[in-house]
């Protein structure tokens, strides 16, 4: 027979462990595939939130509360991406951080939607992700027509261009940023030479480049990832043309230098990453870099700062709902006003960051070197 003090102590374990419950958030990203390093640096900076909340003393729905990471890979692919947002649904995750690109996180949009799950992108910028009308899509940064015109605008103004010629790889990020790039530069003067396209796979780029040096363009603008941006520099200067560099978000990565070896040169590039901070929120976010970068042995590469914020901002609406309900949380969300470490995250009416700044950036050697932050 059992003591009684022994039987209590058993009783009011049993019910502590009862009233625990572990609460399911998703990361979704390519961690296969030619972008493989900016999905990793993302799951790392959702990784990084998912350890510190639990550290923390956080009771949801009355239960002392422990989060567990799905962690899954779209590959980039948008077929990939649909059917891991149903397996995410059946798998009745409380919320889902991600997708990192625009082309997989418009399709997995609808299904979070449709499940009513709540879905915050660290690194989607296509305006008609946040068009859809759902009020589950959220995301913390700016949007491509912020980075494109941004762009255009410092082409036009800042670095007198006359003439650029642009490439974009098709996809919706792609297509979307140099569209704005084209309509911001038209109207500050700016003609455009010409127009071609590739595809997010390819990485030869020799007949289309050869065709712009016969256009003598002030500016190259590439619509893609930095796994083509790469191989076009080198290309560029294979065949020796002089213009300058520019794109998004999603070439301005500390792995850029890497991918286009000599084929790079200082202030060549110019590049916009779609966030950033003023003087005054930088403490925090170099505190944050440098935790990353003893966490992981490596520097960020470019988003995980931003994935970290989202996962954050999920369970703080959640901490105001006291839930992790969506249906309790969605509505928190929806107004939330969190201090993150890339500054306060509120959104919109369509699930936009409000006030979302744009960081303009060149490379000096192997280093990216911030030239100016804008709205």
């Amino acid at each position: 027979m059992i003591p009684l003090a022994a039987a209590a102590a058993l009783s009011l374990s049993t019910s502590a462990y009862a009233q625990e419950q572990a609460v399911k958030i998703a990361h979704v990203g390519p961690i296969t595939g030619p972008i493989a390093h900016l999905g990793k640096d993302n799951e790392n900076g959702a990784r990084m939130a998912i350890e510190e909340l639990n550290k923390q003393d956080i009771t949801l729905d009355g239960k002392k509360t422990r989060f567990v990471l799905m962690a899954e890979d779209d590959a980039s692919d948008p077929k990939q991406a649909t059917a891991v947002a149903q397996k995410l649904v059946d798998a009745k995750v409380a919320g889902v951080i991600g997708h990192v690109n625009s082309g997989t996180s418009i399709p997995a949009s609808k299904i979070y939607y449709d499940a009513g799950i709540p879905q915050i992108s660290p690194s989607t910028t296509s305006a008609k992700y946040t068009q859809q009308g759902f009020n589950t899509t959220f995301r913390v940064v700016a949007n491509d027509s912020q980075l494109g015109g941004a762009l255009g605008r410092y082409a036009a103004n800042t670095l007198h261009a006359k003439t650029a010629a642009v490439i974009d790889d098709r996809t919706a990020y792609g297509q979307g940023l140099a569209e704005e790039f084209i309509k911001a530069a038209k109207a500050a003067g700016m003609t455009i030479v010409a127009t071609q396209y590739t595809n997010d796979k390819a990485t030869d780029f020799n007949a289309i480049l050869t065709s712009f040096k016969a256009k003598k363009p002030d500016v190259v603008f590439f619509g893609g990832l930095d796994a083509g941006a790469g191989p076009m520099l080198r290309q560029m200067k294979q065949l020796g043309i002089q213009a300058k560099f520019m794109g998004g978000d999603a070439i301005c990565t500390s792995d850029l230098p890497k991918l286009a070896g000599d084929g790079i040169s200082n202030d060549q590039v110019i590049c916009a990453e779609a966030g950033g901070v003023e003087e005054s929120g930088r403490k925090a976010l170099d505190a944050y870099k440098t935790a990353y970068k003893i966490k992981y042995g490596k520097d960020i590469v470019i988003y995980a700062p931003y994935t970290y914020d989202a996962l954050m901002t999920m369970v703080d609406a959640m901490q105001k709902a006291k839930s992790a309900d969506p249906k309790k949380y969605l509505p928190e969300l929806a107004k939330i006003h969190h201090q993150g470490v890339t500054g306060m995250i509120s959104f919109d009416a369509k699930g936009d960051i409000r006030d979302g700044s744009i960081t303009l950036y060149t490379y000096r050697g192997a280093q990216r070197s911030q030239l100016t932050v804008t709205k």
